[in-house]
Protein backbone atom coordinates (compact mmCIF):
# COMPACT_ATOMS: atom_id res chain seq x y z
CA UNK A 1 0.00 0.00 0.00
CA UNK A 2 1.02 3.58 -0.55
CA UNK A 3 0.62 6.32 1.96
CA UNK A 4 0.10 9.93 0.92
CA UNK A 5 1.62 12.71 2.99
CA UNK A 6 0.99 16.42 2.85
CA UNK A 7 1.67 19.49 4.92
CA UNK A 8 -0.09 22.81 4.89
CA UNK A 9 1.40 26.06 6.18
CA UNK A 10 -0.83 29.06 6.67
CA UNK A 11 1.26 32.13 7.36
CA UNK A 12 0.03 35.64 8.10
CA UNK A 13 2.73 38.09 7.06
CA UNK A 14 0.96 41.14 8.44
CA UNK A 15 2.90 43.70 10.37
CA UNK A 16 5.08 45.35 7.77
CA UNK A 17 3.71 48.80 8.47
CA UNK A 18 6.10 51.71 8.68
CA UNK A 19 7.20 52.48 12.24
CA UNK A 20 6.38 56.18 11.94
CA UNK A 21 2.77 55.38 10.98
CA UNK A 22 2.16 52.99 13.84
CA UNK A 23 3.55 55.24 16.56
CA UNK A 24 5.07 52.15 18.17
CA UNK A 25 7.71 52.55 20.86
CA UNK A 26 9.78 50.23 23.04
CA UNK A 27 9.06 46.53 22.67
CA UNK A 28 6.43 47.08 19.96
CA UNK A 29 8.95 49.05 17.90
CA UNK A 30 11.57 46.32 18.35
CA UNK A 31 9.02 43.64 17.40
CA UNK A 32 8.05 45.60 14.29
CA UNK A 33 11.71 45.94 13.31
CA UNK A 34 12.19 42.17 13.67
CA UNK A 35 9.09 41.48 11.59
CA UNK A 36 10.34 43.81 8.88
CA UNK A 37 13.77 42.13 8.98
CA UNK A 38 12.14 38.71 8.49
CA UNK A 39 9.96 40.04 5.68
CA UNK A 40 13.03 41.52 4.03
CA UNK A 41 14.77 38.12 4.22
CA UNK A 42 11.64 36.49 2.79
CA UNK A 43 11.69 39.04 -0.03
CA UNK A 44 15.30 38.09 -0.81
CA UNK A 45 14.33 34.40 -0.94
CA UNK A 46 11.34 35.16 -3.18
CA UNK A 47 13.56 37.23 -5.50
CA UNK A 48 16.13 34.41 -5.73
CA UNK A 49 13.45 31.77 -6.40
CA UNK A 50 11.88 33.98 -9.07
CA UNK A 51 15.30 34.42 -10.72
CA UNK A 52 15.86 30.66 -10.69
CA UNK A 53 12.43 30.14 -12.25
CA UNK A 54 13.52 32.24 -15.23
CA UNK A 55 15.92 29.40 -15.99
CA UNK A 56 18.98 31.46 -16.84
CA UNK A 57 21.68 31.03 -14.22
CA UNK A 58 21.06 29.56 -10.79
CA UNK A 59 21.08 32.02 -7.92
CA UNK A 60 21.86 31.11 -4.30
CA UNK A 61 18.69 31.05 -2.21
CA UNK A 62 19.32 32.56 1.26
CA UNK A 63 16.91 30.41 3.31
CA UNK A 64 19.14 30.58 6.40
CA UNK A 65 18.97 34.35 6.74
CA UNK A 66 15.94 34.21 9.05
CA UNK A 67 13.86 31.80 11.08
CA UNK A 68 10.85 32.62 8.91
CA UNK A 69 12.55 31.57 5.67
CA UNK A 70 13.92 28.40 7.27
CA UNK A 71 10.45 27.42 8.44
CA UNK A 72 8.95 28.16 5.02
CA UNK A 73 11.75 26.58 2.96
CA UNK A 74 9.75 23.51 1.88
CA UNK A 75 6.69 25.62 1.14
CA UNK A 76 8.61 28.12 -0.95
CA UNK A 77 11.09 26.07 -2.93
CA UNK A 78 10.36 22.45 -2.23
CA UNK A 79 7.83 20.00 -3.55
CA UNK A 80 4.86 22.28 -3.01
CA UNK A 81 2.07 24.43 -4.29
CA UNK A 82 2.31 27.94 -2.90
CA UNK A 83 -0.47 30.48 -2.84
CA UNK A 84 -0.05 34.07 -1.73
CA UNK A 85 -3.03 36.20 -0.79
CA UNK A 86 -2.21 39.90 -0.69
CA UNK A 87 -4.40 42.06 1.53
CA UNK A 88 -4.30 45.64 0.30
CA UNK A 89 -6.02 48.89 1.12
CA UNK A 90 -7.71 51.28 -1.30
CA UNK A 91 -6.98 54.23 1.01
CA UNK A 92 -4.48 56.80 -0.25
CA UNK A 93 -3.05 56.86 3.26
CA UNK A 94 -1.81 53.27 2.73
CA UNK A 95 -0.47 53.78 -0.81
CA UNK A 96 3.15 52.91 0.01
CA UNK A 97 2.26 49.71 1.88
CA UNK A 98 -0.21 48.67 -0.82
CA UNK A 99 2.37 49.23 -3.56
CA UNK A 100 4.98 47.28 -1.60
CA UNK A 101 2.54 44.39 -1.05
CA UNK A 102 1.62 44.26 -4.73
CA UNK A 103 5.29 44.26 -5.76
CA UNK A 104 5.94 41.45 -3.27
CA UNK A 105 3.05 39.43 -4.71
CA UNK A 106 4.23 40.10 -8.26
CA UNK A 107 7.67 38.69 -7.44
CA UNK A 108 6.09 35.69 -5.67
CA UNK A 109 3.95 34.79 -8.68
CA UNK A 110 7.11 34.46 -10.80
CA UNK A 111 8.17 31.42 -8.75
CA UNK A 112 7.52 28.20 -10.66
CA UNK A 113 7.41 24.95 -8.73
CA UNK A 114 6.62 21.44 -9.91
CA UNK A 115 4.74 19.65 -7.16
CA UNK A 116 4.41 15.89 -7.21
CA UNK A 117 2.69 13.41 -4.94
CA UNK A 118 4.48 12.55 -1.72
CA UNK A 119 3.89 8.82 -1.77
CA UNK A 120 5.56 6.48 0.65
CA UNK A 121 5.21 2.75 0.75
CA UNK A 122 3.73 1.41 3.97
CA UNK A 123 5.44 -1.57 5.61
CA UNK A 124 2.99 -3.96 3.90
CA UNK A 125 3.62 -2.23 0.58
CA UNK A 126 7.39 -2.55 1.01
CA UNK A 127 7.09 -6.26 1.76
CA UNK A 128 4.80 -6.87 -1.23
CA UNK A 129 7.25 -5.03 -3.46
CA UNK A 130 10.11 -7.16 -2.12
CA UNK A 131 8.10 -10.37 -2.75
CA UNK A 132 7.42 -9.27 -6.34
CA UNK A 133 11.13 -8.57 -6.87
CA UNK A 134 12.11 -11.96 -5.42
CA UNK A 135 9.52 -13.73 -7.60
CA UNK A 136 10.94 -11.97 -10.66
CA UNK A 137 14.48 -13.00 -9.70
CA UNK A 138 13.35 -16.62 -9.15
CA UNK A 139 11.55 -16.71 -12.49
CA UNK A 140 14.61 -15.27 -14.24
CA UNK A 141 16.87 -17.85 -12.58
CA UNK A 142 14.53 -20.72 -13.54
CA UNK A 143 14.23 -19.47 -17.12
CA UNK A 144 18.00 -19.30 -17.41
CA UNK A 145 18.34 -22.93 -16.34
CA UNK A 146 19.98 -21.93 -13.09
CA UNK A 147 19.70 -25.51 -11.80
CA UNK A 148 23.47 -26.10 -11.50
CA UNK A 149 23.43 -29.82 -10.67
Amino acid sequence: KREMRATINLVDLAGSERAAKTGATGDKLKEGANINKSLSALGAVINALAENSKGKKKVFIPYRNSKLTRVLQESLGGNSVTIMVAAISPAAYNYDETLSTLQYADRAKAIQLKAKKNEQLTEVGKLKKEIDELKAMLAAAQAGGGGGG
